[in-house]
């Protein structure tokens, strides 16, 4: 249902008129005005036309599922023509209030629970303008090491540096996980912060606004006093700002780390000087008003943590990037998910469905150099894939005829026929003949090998 724009957080009955507010660019100060510094203008610079649009677009391109006002990101363009000038004089003059975020629950692979919180679409256009803005002038300061969510750099380039730390000899690892970082952000401490770096009070007071709205579960919407949800734009950047304080002392002392988001790895030559430091960034996060999670933080040598899904393993002198356990394990929940006998698609349906999340996890987990495993898990994919045929024929009967119209001599179907009902994945590892690797080539299956 289309919002007013009061529902979305404006109040346009008073002020400026929407015809003197810098939506677009004939409206920004002329080259006569008094020079501001752009540290301290940044409102009317989230507030210009094109600014707010190239915000719509990302916002569109993201997706998402639509906040507490039911306002989906196809309705953001239409929004945005009839809205925008509105919406531009609400953010300059300090009227814009964000609508409470919707609470999901997401289950966590470790098994536990993580709560995101969803704005509403206006407000995710409002964050992404915002962290147009502050994105390049903030990110050139933050750390070398820090690789989360930041202009050029990735979870490959992080997991990268890792391994180029532990080639160069500092084989013992400070991992640091730290407890329900994102519900548990100071907003005072994270507000200090930026205050350092911005001198914009209005995006200083609105940045707090979406820090301090309301959590709507259940029916009922609850203050929040600390943490940055998960969901909106501006969060990630926010982190960077609150954790680059970390960051910055283990360059001063001249540690040898990586950081992605919330996660840090520190790497050392030893256990004792591990244990110093993770004794030091227990009392700096403190300080912070953070805490580290000590079921999930270790001192340990490399091979044995996890860092993004991968490992680093030690062969003959050399590091080398593993798929984790816990990565593997996950993926094979997912494929069994989507191959399971009573998932009620034609095996071309099942095989675009599986291809596409193949592709994707070997499009970040192929930078390894595991072969080898990629090919295991292709014959176990395939052997799911058989099983599944062979059940989708279901009888004995159905089976032979199909594996005859394939061309399958009459001993192999027979005797396929004649298990295959009531055992099919025994008998999908001795399929190979009747139901060949090229028979899911043609079907678009996607391999995780490269010959």
């Amino acid at each position: 249902m289309k919002q007013e724009p009061r529902q979305l957080g404006l109040d346009v009955s008073h002020g400026v008129s929407a015809g003197g507010m810098p939506f677009s660019a004939e409206t920004e100060p002329s080259a006569q005005a008094s020079p501001k510094p752009i540290w301290s203008d940044l409102m009317a610079k989230v507030c210009e036309h094109q600014n707010l649009q190239d915000a719509c677009k990302r916002v569109k391109r993201n997706k998402g599922s639509p906040g507490v006002d039911g306002m989906t990101v196809d309705e953001l363009d239409t929004y945005l023509r009839e809205h925008g000038p509105d919406l531009a004089a609400a953010l300059l003059a300090g009227r814009y209030i964000p609508q409470p975020i919707r609470a999901v629950t997401i289950a966590k692979p470790d098994g536990g629970e993580r709560i995101l919180g969803i704005p509403t679409v206006v407000d995710r256009l409002v964050q992404q303008a915002v962290l147009q803005v502050l994105t390049p002038l903030l990110d050139p300061g933050f750390s070398e090491d820090s690789y989360g969510f930041r202009p050029g750099r990735s979870a490959h380039a992080a997991v990268r540096r890792a391994q180029a730390h532990v080639q160069s000899g500092k084989q013992w690892v400070v991992d640091v996980d730290l407890a329900k970082f994102f519900d548990r952000v100071n907003h005072d401490i994270l507000m200090g912060r930026l205050a350092k770096r911005i001198g914009d009070k209005a995006l200083l007071r609105l940045i707090r606004r979406y820090l301090e709205a309301g959590m709507f579960a259940r029916g009922l919407v609850t203050d929040r006093h600390e943490g940055t949800p998960q969901g909106g734009p501006l969060s990630p950047l926010l982190a960077n700002v609150l954790l680059d304080e970390v960051d910055k002392e283990l360059e001063r002392r001249g540690h040898s780390f990586v950081r992605y988001a919330d996660d840090l790895n520190v790497y050392v030559g030893s256990k004792r000087a591990g244990e110093r430091v993770m004794a030091h960034l227990r009392a700096h996060y403190a300080k912070l008003k953070l805490a580290v999670n000590e079921s999930k933080s270790a001192v340990a040598p490399a091979p044995e943590r996890k860092f993004l899904g991968f490992t680093l393993e030690v062969t003959g002198g050399q590091v080398q990037l593993a798929v984790s356990k816990a990565a593997l394990a996950t993926f094979q929940h997912r494929v069994r998910q989507m191959t399971r006998r009573c998932i009620g698609q034609s095996m071309t349906e099942v095989i675009r469905t599986l291809s596409d999340y193949l592709r994707g996890w070997y499009g970040y987990f192929g930078i390894t150099q595991e072969q080898y495993r990629m090919q295991n898990l292709d014959s176990w994919i395939r052997r799911r894939l058989r099983s599944l045929q062979l059940n989708q024929w279901r009888h004995g009967r159905v089976i032979y005829q199909r594996l005859r119209a394939f061309g399958i001599n009459d001993r192999q179907s027979r005797g396929v026929a004649q298990y295959a009902g009531r055992w099919a994945w025994l008998t999908a590892h001795h399929a190979n003949s009747v139901l060949p690797n090229r028979y899911f080539t043609k079907l678009g299956l996607y391999f995780l090998f490269k010959k």
